[in-house]
């Protein structure tokens, strides 16, 4: 885990109740899934072989809630491993990333998508960048 330059993500915020998070607001991120950590296998999942895990429920979730069960030797981090990541669409990775705690590096797990993992208040974030295809 590193962190990038500049100020701490979000350090010293405060917002109101009725008021979106900075992620939102001032980032402009938009909420992309829940990713939730289990021990039991759940219908419909299927195997990231290269992150030795399973997944389940997102694409039938309306809420967008992903299941994920680990593999004992799976090499995703630890705290990604028990604690709950919400996860966010963003513009640019990059630019995201800047003064934030990388708790896995920008990878690409599909084609056209690239993410990575911060964390914020002791929680992983995911961050996903999508690579849009442009009709000709």
């Amino acid at each position: 885990m590193h962190t990038s330059e500049q100020a701490p993500f979000g350090a010293g915020v405060a917002r109101r109740g009725n008021e979106p998070p900075a992620a939102v607001s001032v980032h402009g991120w938009r909420y992309h899934h829940i990713g939730i950590p289990t021990g039991v296998p759940r219908p419909g999942e299927y195997y990231l072989e290269r992150f030795k895990m399973y997944v389940s429920g997102f694409e039938t979730s309306p809420c967008g809630i992903e299941w994920m069960r680990f593999e004992s030797d799976s090499p995703v981090h630890p705290l990604i491993k028990s604690v709950p990541h919400i996860a966010f669409e963003v513009d640019d990775l990059k630019a995201a990333l800047q003064g934030k705690q990388i708790l896995t590096e920008p990878n690409s797990p599909s084609k056209g998508v690239l993410v990575a993992m911060i964390l914020d208040s002791g929680a992983p974030v995911e961050l996903l960048q999508f690579r849009r295809e442009v009709d000709s």
